[in-house]
């Protein structure tokens, strides 16, 4: 592809041959209506489905849509990590393969940019947002409970960081993806605090969000998350993202 991409999409998957082929039609009519550039790059985290095949299905029908690849099953912060740093788009935004915030959203996060942000969020907690439908009640508490030690040990003044939909520069992707160092739930944490330390500026903004009760996010995910929160302060302390390491 010579021509410069104004868009990268991606989305992990993980044995998601149910879920995903909904989501990559929705992406690609979305994305196909559109006057720019655009690539959908599908990372597969050593599913053992019919994932990977679903996508190369996919590919054929257009070249702009990838499959990346690297084996055994790593975790969805690997898997991000490696998408955002293996796309080239001017912007790069992540989502969830059950499509709970829908690709269209970038449409509003777009001006953000020109205002000068370097990475827009959605955010379910913001008085503006729409969850067409909620989580579990022990979930949404928790998640609330989790938010303020996030934020008391990482990121301070971010609402939601736990949200599947982020936009990043590629200046921005490219100096804080590969400087992160946790493979699973707690790496939505670790970018958004790494993204502060490097001085970027974040827009938090209102989402559609409708959660899907298949959800893979267990409650022992979110044990985890709040463990990883405290690493990442470990790091910041230790110097583990300075540049010159």
């Amino acid at each position: 592809m010579n021509e410069k991409v104004f868009l990268s999409v991606v989305i992990p998957a993980y044995n998601e041959e149910q879920r995903l082929p909904h989501t990559l039609k929705a992406v690609l009519t979305y994305l196909s209506k559109q006057t720019y550039t655009w690539e959908v790059a599908v990372v597969d985290d050593g599913s053992k489905d019919k994932t990977a095949d679903l996508v190369r299905e996919a590919a054929v029908q257009d070249r702009r849509v990838k499959l990346l690849q690297y084996g055994t099953n790593r975790g969805k912060g690997y898997a991000v990590r490696y998408g955002m740093t293996h796309v080239v788009g001017k912007y790069r935004l992540f989502m969830d393969a059950d499509n709970s915030t829908t690709v269209d959203h970038f449409e509003q996060f777009k001006t953000f940019f020109d205002m000068g942000y370097d990475v827009v969020i959605g955010s379910r907690h913001l008085k503006e947002s729409d969850i067409r439908v909620h989580q579990a009640w022990w979930k949404e508490r928790l998640g609330n409970l989790g938010n303020l030690w996030i934020r008391f040990w990482a990121v301070p003044g971010i609402k939601d960081t736990q949200a599947g939909f982020k936009v990043f520069t590629d200046y921005a992707a490219e100096d804080v993806f590969p400087y992160l160092t946790i493979d699973r739930w707690g790496f939505d944490v670790e970018a958004l605090a790494v993204t502060k330390m490097r001085g970027y500026k974040i827009a938090e903004r209102p989402i559609r969000w409708i959660n899907d009760p298949n959800s893979k996010v267990s409650g022992s995910a979110y044990v985890e998350v709040l463990k990883e929160v405290v690493q990442v302060r470990l790091n910041i302390w230790q110097g583990v993202y300075k540049k010159d390491r």
